[in-house]
């Protein structure tokens, strides 16, 4: 299928979404269930491409690991197999051989992994060839460019003869996604020392306990109906989401504060939580550092309601599946929407400029999250999504939950 054709739903807005689990969960029991001696149970595992791509890898003998386009991946099971001593040339798309991976393998040779950069320096693809510990206990990586280096490091530090001590330079971005990766860690038998003032996290060298472990729902995926449901014109409209937890260990949970001043009330049940609609606000300011992967759905959920946004923390949105800034500048300008730079790489907002009669068509850029945060634009007008597959990603079934709000009609 070529393209994605959405038409705003007839009535009222009621469904119930059986979300997908977590992607960002399941990797990390993934890794560490590896690293357990694959002996614990995995429950609600993600259908995700990128989770599927991890378990393939994981059981693979083949020396080529191709992780196609997924960065947890690549991240994950490059510290994997350095610190495991297995021998593997890691590469993906080209898109993953142009994302940078050069301070995680400068720590992963710290602590004595033979790696080597096949084409650039500091790019995938690369080799991973043995591992010879060095001693070293303790590294120092910048905390502002990926959580995903800091995690990786984190869950093969128990392996180390000597544990390991990370200290955290700078600022410290997408901080959840590195509590939730000590918190696995933790159910896995590891107890770590966290000291956030000091921005220090050690390790012991703790052999983990194999256990068993149950995925939550994605709310990454929960995020997009959120915007479907603060975008509906219908002002009855309910939705629910299954299986999401109040006290998660997602830190994109915080769609919830994020969305109530969009006009979208949480309201926590047994079987996950259900929205209703509410007041919106007049304007919008949100630092993204720790959810830098809602910036888009809100976004466009601004754009269309005209609810001027401003937005920081979203830095690491240029080295993401896409330049995501970029991105978004050019297809926001197809709902007479802008987002402008006000602060060098550091601070945005989102304004709207005109409205238009034409059916926009949203190009994808190969990124499953363009596609689903401007999926929501349907609620209120025809849309189309070209290149709808790339959503295979993190949330297989996306067009399938679409399909229980609004038309959907697939594009040869």
């Amino acid at each position: 299928m070529n393209a994605v054709r959405l038409t705003p739903p007839a009535g009222s807005v009621r469904a119930t979404i059986p979300l997908a689990s977590s992607k960002s969960e399941s990797n990390r029991a993934l890794i560490i269930n590896a690293l357990s001696g694959f002996r614990g149970t995995l429950q609600n595992v993600s259908a995700a491409r990128d989770t599927q791509t991890m378990i393939r890898l994981l059981q693979s003998e083949d020396p080529i690991a191709d992780v196609l386009d997924a960065g947890t991946t690549m991240r994950f099971l490059t510290a994997y197999f350095a610190v495991t001593g297995q021998h593997k040339t890691m590469t993906g798309t080209p898109r993953m051989c142009e994302r940078p991976i050069g301070i995680l393998v400068d720590a992963l040779r710290a602590l004595g992994a033979d790696i080597e950069y096949l084409k650039n320096e500091g790019y995938p693809p690369i080799s991973t060839k043995g591992f010879s510990s060095l001693g070293t206990n303790r590294l120092a990586i910048r905390g502002d460019v990926s959580s995903q280096y800091i995690s990786a490091l984190l869950m093969v530090a128990p392996l180390l003869p000597n544990g390991l001590t990370l200290e955290l330079t700078g600022d410290v971005g997408s901080r959840p996604y590195i509590e939730m990766t000590l918190r696995q860690m933790e159910h896995f038998g590891v107890q770590t020392v966290v000291d956030w003032e000091n921005k220090t996290l050690t390790v012991p060298p703790t052999p983990y306990t194999p256990a068993d472990y149950a995925i939550e729902s994605d709310w990454s995926g929960a995020s997009y109906w959120f915007s479907m449901l603060a975008l509906a014109e219908d002002e009855s409209a309910e939705i629910e989401l299954l299986g999401l937890k109040e006290n998660s260990l997602q830190g994109d949970s915080a769609i919830v504060d994020i969305m109530r001043p969009l006009g979208v009330e949480s309201n926590f049940t047994d079987e996950g939580v259900l929205l209703t609609k509410t007041k919106a606000e007049s304007s919008l300011t949100w630092d993204f550092t720790n959810c830098p992967d809602l910036a888009q759905t809100v976004a466009v959920c601004c754009a269309v309601k005209d609810i001027p946004l401003t937005m920081t923390g979203v830095e690491s949105l240029k080295i993401k599946e896409t330049d995501r800034i970029f991105a978004l500048q050019t297809e926001l300008r197809k709902i007479g929407a802008e987002l402008v730079e006000v602060e060098k790489n550091t601070r945005y907002e989102v304004r709207k400029t005109s409205g238009s009669d034409a059916i926009p068509t949203f190009e994808t850029y190969d990124d499953h999250r363009m596609a689903m945060a401007f999926a929501p634009v349907a609620m209120r007008q025809e849309v189309v999504i070209e290149e709808p597959g790339v959503v295979a990603k993190s949330y297989p079934s996306f067009w399938d939950d679409v399909a229980r709000v609004a038309d959907v009609h697939f594009i040869a």
